[in-house]
């Protein structure tokens, strides 16, 4: 594996003329950010890297101190980004807000932490990112960067060096195998922009590799790590990201037991993290078997949760759940002949309407001429199907974006959002005064 990293080093040195890690302080970007350096050290001694730091202002009190540690030792010897910049950063732990703003500079006394003091920090006040947007999405943020990082050296082709791996998750996996614009034919390499490109030179990489890079190269790492081991966390579950996102919600409760004081904290700047950290596996959050209510069906249950939420949340999962209602009635999604064969049995109006192009191994695409099913709990592979009871679920796991249904966050969509934020809060400052 090292080999085969060294390899690819070498072709992104020669390849490109302006490289930066993205270093998240997380165990891959760290040991990323190290061995790019001793190759850079060893090869190209005279060619300067970046290092981009995001700042999501929540975080263990640990990995603050690694990212520090990392960048004053490292000041010198790269070019140092650390983005402290309000964005809007999505919440899984509330039903009224969908998004939370790290560094929002109208909520100082609300934040979690106080504003790094270094030379290297980019806030509002001396932020030269000129493709900055405030309050962009984090996901842009991170990709305007790299533009930004660009036009700043003068042009030439940039590449961001990430470390993602493919065993993290079946998505990311998915992603490295069916990647379209690959450069030179390397699935580990794909373009954000016009000669701006990311890669993920340890794409292939396990947990195991990982460690044994640390291990034998004695390099320094987020000591959280060592606090999720003694917590009795699986590797799996060892995670540097966002408290108050989908991913890192289940494990939200260890900030009571690893980081308390930044834990009373996190339970004052966004709303439902207490309630999350209690109820994240149970009924409460939509996690285990929810059950109907008495007299309802899922369709009613799902109109009744609806009348419920805030306009603009309930006007977000009445366009979703209709794009796919009309998806599943005139397009149609694939399946395999298994599940079709159940779905015959079992008297569901379908029919076939050609081969899907989103699947590897061209299963039928399927759409439904009767109504979309309250559920599909008599079908024994029911993930991919379209149900009612899947849109209740969204709104039960406050899954804003209906990711269980499939739906990812499209530019447009996410400024279509941004309008209706602003709007309401016009709205807000017009009927409230504030």
């Amino acid at each position: 594996m090292y080999e085969a990293l060294q390899d690819r080093l070498h072709l992104i040195f020669e390849e490109f003329d302006n490289i930066y890690v993205s270093f998240s302080g997380g165990k891959d970007s760290g040991v990323l950010l190290n061995l790019v350096l001793d190759y850079q050290r060893k090869h190209y001694p005279e060619k300067k890297i970046g290092v981009f730091h995001q700042d999501f202002e929540a975080q263990y009190t640990v990995t603050t101190e690694y990212v520090e540690r990392t960048f004053e030792k490292l000041k010198d010897e790269v070019e140092p980004y650390w983005v402290c910049l309000p964005m809007a950063t999505r919440t899984a732990l509330s039903s009224y807000e969908m998004y939370w703003f790290p560094w929002d500079d109208t909520k100082k006394e609300s934040w979690v932490r106080e504003m790094p003091q270094k030379e290297y920090i980019i806030n509002l006040e001396n932020n030269p990112i000129t493709t900055y947007r405030y309050r962009m999405n984090q996901e842009d943020l991170a990709r305007q960067f790299g533009r930004w990082y660009r036009i700043a050296h003068g042009g030439g082709k940039t590449v961001c060096l990430l470390g993602l791996r493919a065993s993290e998750s079946l998505l990311r996996y998915s992603g490295f195998l069916n990647k379209k614009n690959g450069y030179q034919g390397e699935c580990w390499i794909g373009r954000k922009f016009k000669d701006v490109w990311f890669a993920s030179p340890i794409y292939d990489w396990s947990p195991r590799d990982v460690w044994h890079a640390n291990y034998v190269f004695d390099y320094d790492y987020n000591r959280l790590y060592d606090l999720y081991y003694m917590a009795g966390l699986k590797v799996s579950q060892m995670r540097v990201a966002s408290p108050f996102n989908d991913y890192s919600k289940d494990s939200l409760n260890l900030y009571r037991v690893i980081d308390p004081e930044m834990w009373v904290k996190l339970v004052g700047r966004v709303q439902g993290a207490n309630f999350a950290s209690i109820y994240a596996k149970s009924r409460a959050m939509g996690y285990r078997n929810i059950k109907l209510p008495e007299g309802q069906t899922w369709k009613s249950y799902t109109m009744f949760l609806l009348d419920t939420l805030p306009t603009r949340l309930r006007n977000n999962y009445i366009k979703k759940f209709n794009t796919s209602i009309e998806f599943w009635h005139k397009t149609g999604g694939g399946l395999d002949e298994d599940t079709i064969k159940e779905l015959e049995e079992n008297g569901y109006q379908i029919v076939r309407n050609g081969v899907s192009n989103y699947t590897l191994n061209g299963k039928s695409r399927i759409i439904f001429r009767g109504k979309i099913p309250d559920d599909t709990d008599n079908i024994k592979s029911s993930k991919d199907i379209p149900s009612w009871k899947r849109m209740c679920y969204c709104i039960l796991k406050n899954d804003h974006i209906c990711r269980f249904m499939g739906f990812g966050m499209t530019k447009q969509q996410q400024k279509r959002i941004d309008v209706i934020r602003r709007k309401y809060k016009s709205v807000e400052e017009m009927n409230y005064g504030i």
